[in-house]
């Protein structure tokens, strides 16, 4: 291959059986192995990840976005996803679409015995906010640039006058 196409290959192409995982264990339900693909990438509005679930647990919390769409493509495995406060199945092949709004909070959740795998992609939408049902939190987060993130993360209560701490 030539050094240009190396640079192309490089910016362009991930295989997610090459990329090692990072596990996120937060028991007793919380136990996940996965890797983002885009990063590094020439990607600059999509998102990637390979995602294996370990069987009876979950993913990420029960969420919704404000901003970004996803997509979730069930490879190996199957399972359930908890959305909108029902519980449709999964299984192999399944190719899951979530638009931005409160009308599809969403959660996977490895209903099986075996491990579950599924390739997640979002729009990477920012400014975001994800709000989470199950706990009344919410995350704000954005930037103009990466050299200044914004991120919050907090629950639902009482709010602050506009004018509070100005001048």
């Amino acid at each position: 291959m030539s050094d240009r196409a190396a640079t192309l290959a490089a910016a362009l192409i991930r295989n997610f059986d090459d990329v090692p995982l990072t596990r996120l264990l937060r028991e007793p339900l919380y136990d996940a192995q996965g890797a983002r693909l885009a990063r590094g990438t020439a990607a600059r509005k999509l998102g990637a990840s390979i995602d294996v679930l370990a069987p009876g647990k979950r993913g990420c919390p029960y969420h919704l976005h404000h901003a970004q769409e996803e997509m979730f493509v069930v490879i190996e495995g199957s399972g359930t996803l908890r959305v909108s406060g029902e519980m449709l199945p999964l299984k192999a092949g399944d190719v899951i679409f979530i638009p931005a709004g409160p009308d599809y909070p969403h959660q996977i959740i490895n209903t099986s015995d075996a491990p579950l795998k599924y390739l997640s992609i979002s729009t990477m939408e920012a400014p975001e906010i994800c709000e989470y049902p199950d706990s009344g939190k919410y995350l704000a987060e954005g930037s103009l640039d990466k050299s200044t993130p914004f991120d919050v993360i907090a629950r639902r209560g009482t709010s602050l006058d506009y004018w509070d701490g100005e001048p």
